[in-house]
C-alpha cells in the first residue's frame, strides 16, 4: 500500500473529518474492504488509540511499513473509515493530538 499526495492544483481532494485537530497532505482514503485486510489485531503494529472525550469517535494509528502508517477512524455510530498517509507527515501530526484537549490516548 503506498500513500499518495492528494492534491490535485494545490487543493485535497481527500479530506480527515473535522473531529481530528490536523491534516495531512499525502493521504489515500481506503475502501473498507482493503482496510480490513490491511488491519489485524497483532498488537505490535498497533502505534496508538486515541478516543475523543466529547463524542465517541475513536482513532486508532497502525504502522504498516516503515514508510507507511494507517489510520483507523471509528464514528459514533461504529462506522470504519480508514486512511493510508506517510510515517513522515504522521509524526508531527500525532504531537499535535496528543497535545488537543478532546482526544485522550487510550492505548
Amino acid at each position: 500500500m503506498a500513500a499518495h499526495s492528494n492534491q490535485e492544483n494545490g487543493t485535497a481532494t481527500t479530506d480527515l473529518p473535522d473531529v481530528l485537530p490536523f491534516d495531512l497532505s499525502y493521504l489515500t482514503r481506503l475502501s473498507w474492504d482493503l482496510g480490513t485486510r490491511v488491519v489485524t489485531d497483532d498488537e505490535s503494529t498497533l502505534r496508538g488509540r486515541w478516543a475523543h472525550t466529547r463524542t465517541s469517535w475513536t482513532l486508532s494509528v497502525i504502522d504498516v511499513t516503515e514508510n507507511t502508517a494507517l489510520l483507523r477512524l471509528r464514528t459514533p455510530v461504529g462506522r470504519e473509515r480508514f486512511y493510508g498517509t506517510t510515517q513522515a507527515e504522521l509524526s508531527t501530526a500525532l504531537s499535535g493530538l496528543d497535545a488537543a484537549p478532546n482526544w485522550t490516548q487510550t492505548a
